[in-house]
């Protein structure tokens, strides 16, 4: 059985790895330690490409057994949030059912380990910077068309 410590000491590297990818991570962390979610901009660490939980859920158990980054789950709004490389975009532009947002968007972010206001890391940063294979998730949700984003988060 995996001791605590050792949780707590991946938690942290992930953690320590979120927060620096924010311009302010002393926020970061103090909006953890008041138990709120602190806004992140993506841009020049990861791009946010967006899924809603019913289509996202069965592409994260497609590729569950392979190497993987983070992903944040929302069950109360419906929505995945895979962390791709910041060149990615392009890769992902013809997947149906995702939307890469731009960089400078703000994904609200919890703790690595612990669900703050109904959000949570299905799989959690590790601080590695290690992200999601735009390929493997492109495989994972099936071919498609463009859409756009209104029409992709439908």
């Amino acid at each position: 059985m995996a001791h605590p410590t050792r949780f707590a000491a991946q938690y942290e590297a992930g953690d320590t790895w979120l927060a620096e990818c924010s311009d302010a991570p002393l926020a970061v962390h103090t909006a953890w330690d008041q138990e709120t979610l602190a806004p992140i901009a993506s841009g020049a660490h990861w791009l946010v490409a967006e899924s809603s939980l019913t289509r996202g859920w069965p592409a994260a158990s497609r590729i569950r057994n392979s190497p993987h980054g983070p992903v944040l789950a929302d069950p109360d709004a419906n929505r995945m949030h895979w962390l791709i490389a910041p060149n990615a975009a392009e890769e992902l532009a013809d997947v149906r059912h995702l939307t890469v947002h731009p960089e400078g968007w703000l994904l609200l972010c919890p703790p690595t380990g612990w669900q703050v206001e109904g959000r949570f890391w299905l799989w959690r940063p590790d601080g590695t910077g290690h992200l999601n294979d735009p390929a493997l998730i492109a495989a994972a949700f099936g071919p498609g068309t463009y859409r756009t984003e209104a029409e992709a988060l439908a």
